[in-house]
C-alpha cells in the first residue's frame, strides 16, 4: 500500500460512521468583522506596496491630484465622478495611444478587505480594461462603503457577465533569483484613494 492509500484508507475509517448533515467544518479563521473591513483593506493595500490616501468626498480632488503628481497626459474614463482639471476623457484609442499617456484615474467596483484588491468591473468611471493596465500610474477611487470582507462576498456581490479586473498592488513578477520588477505587466505605481462613505 502507497503512504497516499494508507492516508485515505485512514481518512474513509474515520468518516465511516460520521452523518454529513452534522459534519461541520469551522470558518471562524475567515471572517472579518464588518467594522474592521475598511482598516483590514487599507492594511494590506499598503503591504502590497501600493500608495493610499483616506479623504472625505471633499477633500477628493485635492487627493487625486496630490495623487498624480507631475503627471500632466492624464486618462480619464467616461463616468468618472470629479473633473481631474485638463485630463482627457477616452475610451476609444489603440493600446499604443494609451502608451503615450502618464497615468489614469478610475474608481472601482469593489475593494475586497482580506486580500487588499481593487476589482474593477469597467463601468461607469473605470474604461476599458486596457486603461488601467497600459499607463505608469494608476489612481483608483473606492468609496468605503464599497469595500467587502472577503473574495466570496466579492464574487457574490458582481455580476459575473462583466468582464472584471482584480488588482493587488502595482503590477510585479520576480525572476528566479527571487528579484522584484514592477510595472512589467501593468503599472508601476498604484494609488489608492479610498473616500468614507
Amino acid at each position: 500500500m502507497t503512504a497516499r492509500e494508507e492516508i485515505l484508507a485512514a481518512v474513509r475509517g474515520a468518516l465511516r460512521d460520521a452523518n454529513p448533515a452534522e459534519v461541520v467544518v469551522p470558518r471562524g479563521y475567515r471572517s472579518v468583522e464588518a467594522a474592521d473591513v475598511v482598516e483590514l483593506f487599507a492594511e494590506r493595500v499598503v503591504d502590497y506596496r501600493a500608495a493610499l490616501t483616506r479623504c472625505t468626498d471633499a477633500e477628493l480632488p485635492g487627493a487625486v491630484r496630490a495623487a498624480l503628481g507631475p503627471a500632466r497626459k492624464v486618462l480619464v474614463p467616461e463616468g468618472f465622478p470629479i473633473d481631474v482639471g485638463g485630463a482627457r476623457a477616452a475610451q476609444a484609442g489603440t493600446t499604443a495611444d494609451l502608451a503615450g499617456f502618464e497615468a489614469v484615474v478610475t474608481t472601482a467596483a469593489l475593494g475586497i478587505a482580506t486580500t487588499g484588491t481593487l476589482v474593477l468591473d469597467h463601468g461607469p468611471g473605470q474604461g476599458r480594461r486596457a486603461l488601467s493596465l497600459v499607463p505608469d500610474v494608476h489612481v483608483c477611487v473606492l468609496r468605503e462603503s464599497r469595500i467587502v470582507a472577503g473574495v466570496p462576498q466579492a464574487v457574490a456581490a458582481l455580476d459575473p457577465a462583466r468582464p472584471q479586473t482584480w488588482i493587488s498592488g502595482p503590477s510585479a513578477t520576480s525572476d528566479i533569483e527571487l528579484t522584484r520588477v514592477e510595472g512589467v505587466h501593468g503599472p508601476r505605481t498604484l494609488h489608492v484613494i479610498v473616500v468614507a462613505g
